[in-house]
């Protein structure tokens, strides 16, 4: 019996590896659990032609909105773990559905082989022109005079910037009025419209709308000030400690990955992402290329579970 199952797995390691030298031998699907346009679906589709390129079999981008990303998660979680179909999402797939949705229908720390974080961005703290706050510190004071009367705008429940939104009032003894709009464009919408008063929004939304004048910035959640914003001070510059926040996209594989084609396709993604065209442009839309390897997105995530989970919990943050 003992040498049966040696040969089995002998015979196992042999194909697995036979199947990795052809790897790929058809088009590779990334599901993006978003609509078109965002800043999900941006990273993928700047990387794809670089992977279609390196592996030699296209890099196909399917959309698969619904359920703030779970169901393009669950997507992939039943799809075969044989590489050519595989996860590009963001920080609330990752580490804030498992937490703030009663039933969501995957688990990110079980279903999934992660790969890699492949970007990050710090949110900026922006108000409408027609505020008159113009310091973090005049926002916290106006704050703490007017308790569930100044509006934040975020893209939804549990998202990145409402979700920076309840850390900030959590750590400065604040509360806002939280106002969800279904997606981060009508809610800037309404900001430079003086419909909403503030927001934590993804620097690359309003990058453009902070240099015009129409909204103003008096933070950034990152850990240093952004090349992008250099007049801007940190939050902790600002006098409030412990909100470093950074959106973030990653990239997963369904649970079972063999290891050779993991370790080509993350090379591909890696390779991508540093490559010489597509790293300056992102880097000029606000992000920051990490493309860190799998154990390191591995305790990464764990982190952030933990850290997301205190908020909602401390904040009694429910899903729409």
């Amino acid at each position: 019996m003992k040498r049966i199952i040696s040969v089995a797995a002998m015979t196992f390691a042999t194909l697995a590896n036979v199947y990795a030298a052809g790897y790929p031998e058809k088009p590779i699907t990334a599901i993006v659990p978003f609509p078109p346009g965002g800043s999900t679906d941006t990273i993928a589709r700047a990387i794809a032609p670089k992977i279609t390129q390196k592996l030699g079999q296209p890099f196909i981008i399917e959309n698969k909105p619904g359920a703030t990303g779970a169901i393009g998660a669950s997507a992939v979680k039943n799809a075969r773990p044989d590489g050519y179909t595989i996860l590009i999402a963001s920080i609330g797939v990752y580490a804030v559905n498992p937490v703030l949705q009663k039933k969501v229908t995957y688990d990110p720390s079980k279903d999934f082989d992660l790969l890699t974080v492949a970007v990050r961005a710090p949110n900026v703290l922006v108000t409408s022109s027609s505020m008159s706050a113009n310091t973090v510190q005049e926002l916290i004071a106006h704050l703490k005079k007017n308790p569930d009367k100044v509006t934040f705008a975020s893209s939804g429940s549990g998202s990145s910037d409402h979700l920076t939104a309840a850390l900030f009032w959590q750590k400065t003894g604040t509360q806002g009025l939280h106002v969800p709009y279904k997606g981060g464009a009508p809610a800037i919408t309404d900001l430079l419209g003086g419909h909403a008063d503030a927001s934590f929004q993804n620097i690359n939304a309003v990058i453009n709308h902070i240099k015009s004048g129409k909204l103003k910035a008096l933070a950034i959640t990152g850990e240093k000030r952004s090349p992008l914003l250099p007049q801007v001070p940190t939050l902790t510059e600002a006098g409030v400690k412990d909100v470093d926040v950074y959106s973030w996209q990653a990239i997963a594989a369904p649970k079972g990955l063999p290891a050779d084609v993991k370790t080509k396709l993350h090379g591909a993604i890696v390779e991508a992402l540093n490559s010489d065209d597509v790293k300056p442009r992102l880097t000029e839309q606000g992000f920051e290329i990490v493309a860190n390897s799998p154990e390191e997105f591995l305790k990464f995530q764990a982190q952030e579970l933990t850290r997301w989970k205190q908020v909602i919990e401390v904040g009694k943050i429910e899903a729409d």
